[in-house]
């Protein structure tokens, strides 16, 4: 989850909310990848997740990871909660699952260089102190107790929260991981394009990567399970928002999407005030009554985009959001598929052509269809598999297009970063298929296998 945001001053005209996002049009030329993965930590010998505090900690490993190589600390109340260097930022989710957000790179093979030394650094100083880290999108086994709440302000804020709404928030904050990636826009036109394609494809994407079928030490009956956590989490900030379809849709229409979600804090000489459930239209009026008196300024507006949660999200570049964490080979896989879609027009227009005449009940249903079934899902005019087939010719094609080199030239292009997905698309199984396998054949229902079959 999103660090204090850094947006500017006082907010004075309404317009300025959507310059904000406006903002973040950039030529081409300029257009990066920015990959953000999460992974859950446990101790080797008792298999359990790691805590905050202790020799085998949360703590000591930011530490590790400062000492041996060299990132800067970031601390909150005095408690290291994340890392800092060369642009990329190692941070903590509620649950104490560790995320990379890597820095914006021009290609997915400086993308995957950028996870390979990472989850490299990690294992250093993980082998030292007897902890292991496992890519999958939901814990597999432990409880909500089990999991330390980390010590950071919004999560302290939040935990209350989703206590009050909606059925899944206290196991999303804790007990799911995903990977996701940030891509840029030329226009405001551009970005409704690549908006309506995100949220109609999102699916794609969750039943490609699914790789969380068990919870609580047994199958959930979910491919994905972290897809249905999301969709019960709090329907104020979530789902596949129809209006992004609708005639007229753009910056200000975002803007007020936004303006309708209920606030969670405002940061305040670094701390979180509380401001759960109030709005951030009183806010702009000076009539919150966490700081009454008080108008937000643009940093205000930059943290509270970060507390919506779609299926994709604008702030000033898309996000992303449809996919669990997994193996080191989709880490890299996730941002070539979408990269391939959405940064070659040809490619964008064939993913429109695709979804343009869905309706809100066809892209609803795709999205639960894709959490239970994976591959296999079908909804009323539309088969997963050969959807995704298409979908991932169209990511290859628009690779192929982008004819980005990397090894030195070696490698003509980025294509190969999608086998694990044609892979998948081949043999009709992802991730969750190939675990429940294991499951029910090697490992004979004894579902502690996982960690020595699956981790880093």
């Amino acid at each position: 989850m999103s660090i204090p945001q850094s947006g500017g001053g006082p907010i004075e005209r309404h317009e300025q909310l959507a310059e904000y996002l406006a903002d973040g049009c950039k030529p081409k030329e300029d257009w990066r990848i920015g990959t953000e993965h999460e992974k859950f930590g446990y101790c080797k010998d008792t298999l359990k997740p790691l805590p905050y505090e202790g020799e085998r900690s949360i703590r000591v490993m930011l530490e590790g990871l400062r000492d041996r190589h060299n990132w800067t600390p970031v601390e909150e109340a005095g408690k290291l909660i994340g890392l800092e260097k060369d642009g990329a930022n190692v941070s903590l989710e509620p649950g104490g699952q560790l995320e990379l957000s890597g820095a914006p790179v021009e290609t997915i093979h400086e993308t995957c260089d950028e996870v390979n030394t990472h989850l490299k650094e990690v294992q250093d100083v993980a082998d030292e102190i007897g902890i292991g880290w496992i890519g999958l999108g939901a814990a597999p086994e432990w409880t909500h107790e089990q999991m330390d709440l980390m010590p950071k302000g919004r999560y302290k804020l939040m935990n209350d929260y989703m206590g009050r709404v909606g059925t899944m928030g206290r196991v999303m904050m804790r007990r799911t991981c995903t990977v996701q990636v940030n891509l840029d826009f030329g226009s405001e036109a551009d970005m409704v394009q690549k908006m309506r394609v995100a949220i109609a494809l999102q699916p794609v994407a969750t039943a490609l990567f699914a790789n969380s079928p068990f919870f609580e030490g047994k199958p959930n009956g979910y491919k994905s399970l972290r897809s249905m956590v999301w969709r019960n989490l709090d329907n104020a900030r979530t789902g596949t928002l129809p209006f992004i379809f609708e005639e007229g849709f753009g910056f200000e229409r975002w803007v007020q999407y936004a303006l309708d979600v209920p606030m969670y804090f405002v940061y305040r000489d670094g701390k979180y005030v509380n401001a759960l459930g109030m709005s951030f239209r009183d806010f702009l009026e000076g009539k919150l009554p966490a700081l009454p008196g008080e108008i937000p300024t643009l940093s205000d507006w930059a943290d509270h985009l970060t507390t919506a949660f779609p299926e994709a999200r604008m702030k000033k570049f898309i996000e992303m959001r449809g996919a669990d964490g997994g193996p080191w080979r989709r880490l890299c896989a996730l941002p070539a598929f979408w990269v391939g879609l959405m940064y070659d027009q040809a490619a964008l227009d064939g993913a429109w052509d695709l979804v343009k005449n869905w309706t809100p009940a066809q892209h609803d249903a795709l999205r639960v269809a894709a959490s239970v079934d994976g591959l296999q899902a079908k909804v009323t005019g539309i088969n997963m598999h050969d959807l995704a087939r298409e979908t991932l010719a169209l990511s290859e094609a628009g690779l192929k297009a982008r004819s980005r080199a990397g090894a030195g030239g070696m490698v003509p292009d980025e294509t190969h970063f999608l086998n694990a997905l044609k892979e998948s698309v081949e043999t009709g199984k992802v991730p969750a298929d190939e675990l429940l396998d294991d499951y029910y054949g090697k490992w004979n229902g004894d579902l502690k296998q996982i960690y020595k079959d699956y981790s880093y």
